[in-house]
């Protein structure tokens, strides 16, 4: 037993000390020591270096602890190989881990000494002292048990490292060891030290390169080049001395060698860690690190890892998205920030092809740089009238049709659905007015467009606000379920439904911009939400693939209703809000579309969407100034004259021009949609007999009555149209409006002798001259009877 051959030898040379104590102390915490970390030292497996690239493999940020690159044996020089052993343990290839003679020696000296003066560790001891202190130490008693100078400590050393040289063939413990031990500048590993210092890899270094490197083992600390040269320089002729005396070079080429210089590079080469230098990608890669922490792969495990991230990140929608929003709001600009997601449709999963902000991703504050997740967090003032859409889904999918007629009253008072709003409400009320002159009443797909507010409110008091919040998170703004979100203990959705409060359709609420976009994604991909993946795979350093829970898909919506959805919003971008914009970019293709803007000016957005494209752009107050926003150029103001076609809607075409989004198209939907649920009642039912239909509908559960009242050519009896409570289910109440058998009286011009149309008198308008009336008048004759 080797514990026992040392105990005997010590002994012998020195009597009077204690060493069966020291011995027996020693085999103890070496088997404790051995049971958890031999099978971590024949694995060999040592922290490196966690690349994150983008779609294209291209890296575009590193996450370390130690920076370190392991290569197989044939991956390092032969030169390097001998110039170790020769200055470290020129009897490697004879001892079996441990030189026993050297050992015994140097135990004795320090049994004399009281301590331990003298090392004679060989690389086998060296790889497990260095094992346990860059590996396995997981706290300071650990790092403080690996270094402590005690004989312990040695023979525990002594023991593992013949351990492993019975596991082990020697190329693989000197390989080891090579890829383990640190040689500074933050270098660990030869592949690292051979990059660091030479700019090469390990299997390219030369003779003095390969001594020099292995002179600083000795103490990486001070032996660096870069500030004690001269030390370095010495170290490394005396490594190329050894190596003659090992065989390994002649004196000759020793004597050569002598003569070179260093030949470092002019400044230690090395990569950033994390994403602080990942430039304008830096507000993705964090991303990409919380996304995977949720995963289960946190960052201290992507530190000590060696893994290959590979994410969705299309470097050309990314520099273009950045391109667009820092041309409406310069990186610059004091408390705004413009943040854009594109998220590709999918019914499988939900790739993000780019995450950016206006502001620079960096820590220089005074500059305007931000590390804050800007495009990931809920921020801001709110979204405006985008929120309109979750309102419409819930009234399609009630039954409503895109071509349902909507009220527009310049104001609506609203009862049990808030308090407040537009000014001069009364207590107890919730008062919206519209900005800007509409009709008197229009279609939903028309209010879509031209985005008027009390049509909405009045559409969430009848479909409910429960129901639009809810299908709200369904389609992608999970975030509205997190507690402690707007009270610091509610949830928004749970308070905006306790609450019941329908101003949630003109989105007062701050927002998630990459959340909304995937709300765009949800519709264009037939109503079903996926999780947003910054992942495409996380790969180990043997290239296998590390299993991570893969994003999880659900119906939010069905699929009808997304398509039908879809359509009913195709009209902003081509005579609604969103149309100047769309035309100053040249834009022609269809698109799903919809502008917000919050009542106090205060922030703004645009989404948009397509078969290839789904984004969201987002311009809101970022600092701690929170002021409206004015446009052109985007400042803080006092009175606030943004909208979401503005800059954000500017945003998103050029964004979207750049990327060739255009070739998107949009998708087909049920004609049913465009009547919905009443309109299909009255088609099925017009012309047929109001007792038969009303038994019918009876039959089915409805509440039916019937109203006769004057005619429009249907026969006496029969059903002119049906009207009906929504959503349409059982106990609906239903009423059939029957023909009384009257046909309208319909006043037509009366024909002259030639058969021409006789026009009535025109009669007399203040203000306006007479005989201009008639003109008009015989223009208009002329053109009726040419």
């Amino acid at each position: 037993m080797l514990g026992a051959t040392l105990a005997a030898g010590v002994a012998c040379a020195v009597a009077f000390t204690p060493l069966a104590a020291i011995a027996g102390v020693a085999v103890d915490r070496t088997n404790a020591t051995m049971q958890s970390n031999l099978a971590d030292l024949t694995d060999g497996s040592a922290p490196g270096v966690t690349t994150i690239t983008d779609s294209s493999d291209n890296p575009i940020a590193w996450v370390y602890s130690q920076r370190r690159y392991e290569v197989p044996s044939e991956g390092i020089a032969q030169v390097m190989k001998d110039a170790i052993v020769s200055i470290e343990d020129r009897r490697f290839y004879e001892h079996k881990g441990v030189d026993i003679q050297g050992n015994l020696r140097a135990i004795a000296t320090n049994l004399l000494a009281g301590g331990v003066e003298q090392g004679a560790s060989t690389i086998d001891q060296q790889y497990v002292k260095n094992y346990l202190l860059l590996v396995a130490s997981d706290n300071a008693d650990d790092q403080a048990a690996a270094i402590e100078t005690s004989i312990p400590r040695k023979l525990r050393e002594m023991r593992m490292a013949s351990k492993i040289d019975q596991t082990m063939s020697k190329d693989e413990i000197l390989t080891r060891y090579l890829n383990l031990v640190p040689f500074g500048n933050g270098a660990y590993g030869i592949e690292a030290a051979a990059r660091t210092y030479f700019g090469i890899s390990a299997n390219q270094l030369s003779v003095p390169q390969a001594a020099m490197l292995a002179g600083m083992v000795q103490s990486s600390s001070y032996l660096d080049p870069y500030t004690n040269a001269d030390a370095v320089l010495d170290r490394r002729n005396t490594v190329l001395d050894a190596m003659v005396s090992y065989g390994a070079i002649t004196a000759e080429d020793a004597d050569r060698y002598h003569l070179e210089p260093l030949g470092v590079l002019e400044t230690p080469e090395s990569v950033p860690n994390g994403c602080i230098a990942a430039g304008n990608d830096g507000f993705f890669c964090d991303y990409v690190l919380n996304y995977l922490s949720q995963k289960g792969l946190d960052a201290d495990k992507l530190s000590k890892g060696s893994y290959t991230i590979k994410t969705t990140l299309d470097q050309n929608v990314q520099d273009s998205i950045h391109n667009a929003a820092t041309s409406q709001v310069p990186s610059g600009t004091n408390g705004v920030a413009d943040v854009m997601n594109v998220v590709e449709p999918g019914s499988d999963t939900r790739r993000i092809l780019g995450m950016t902000s206006s502001r620079d991703y960096g820590l220089d504050l005074e500059s305007g740089q931000t590390v804050f997740p800007q495009a990931s967090s809920l921020v801001g003032n709110g979204a405006g009238s985008i929120f309109k859409i979750f309102t419409a889904a819930a009234a399609l999918e009630q039954g409503y049709g895109l071509d349902t007629t909507l009220q527009v009253p310049t104001r609506y008072v609203a009862q049990g659905i808030g308090e407040g709003g537009a000014s001069g409400c009364p207590a107890g009320s919730y008062c919206v007015e519209n900005t800007g002159t509409y009709p008197a009443t229009m279609s939903l797909r028309d209010a879509l467009a031209q985005s008027p507010n009390t049509p909405f409110v009045q559409l969430i008091e009848k479909v409910g606000v429960s129901n639009v919040v809810d299908l709200a998170v369904k389609m992608g703004l999970r975030a509205y379920t997190d507690a402690g979100t707007f009270d610091g203990q509610s949830s928004i959705a749970d308070y905006v439904k306790d609450h019941n409060l329908g101003s949630f359709t003109l989105g007062p609420t701050a927002v998630n911009a990459l959340e909304l976009s995937n709300v765009a994604a949800t519709i264009a991909s037939g109503g079903t939400w996926c999780e947003p993946t910054p992942v495409e795979s996380v790969t180990d350093q043997d290239g296998k693939e590390v299993y991570i829970d893969k994003p999880s898909c659900e119906q939010a919506i069905p699929t009808d209703v997304a398509n039908a959805l879809a359509n009913g919003l195709s009209q902003d971008a081509v005579k609604g809000t969103a149309a100047d914009a769309a035309k100053a970019a040249g834009w022609t293709s269809p698109i799903g579309a919809k502008t917000g803007t919050t009542e106090s000016h205060q922030s703004a957005a645009f989404l948009g969407f397509n078969s290839k494209f789904a984004a969201a752009t987002y311009i809101y107050n970022d600092g701690t100034t929170v002021a409206p926003l004015c446009t052109s150029p985007i400042t803080q103001c006092s009175g606030g004259s943004l909208y979401g076609g503005d800059e954000p809607a500017a945003t998103w075409f050029r964004a979207a021009n750049a990327v060739g989004a255009s070739s998107g198209t949009l998708p087909g939907y049920n004609p049913s949609y465009n009547a919905g649920a009443v309109g299909e009642l009255s088609s099925k039912y017009r012309g047929k007999s109001a007792d038969s239909v009303r038994q019918e509908l009876t039959s089915q559960g409805y509440d039916v009555s019937v109203q006769t009242t004057t005619g429009d050519g249907t026969a006496k009896g029969m059903v002119m149209r049906v009207e009906a409570t929504l959503p349409l289910t059982r106990g609906s109440k239903v009423t059939l409006y029957v023909s009384d058998g009257t046909t309208p009286r319909v006043t037509t011009p009366t024909p002259t002798s030639q058969g021409t149309q006789q026009l009535p008198a025109i009669p007399q308008v203040p203000g306006v001259n007479q005989d201009d009336l008639n003109s008009l008048a015989n223009q208009i004759q002329q053109l009726l009877n040419p």
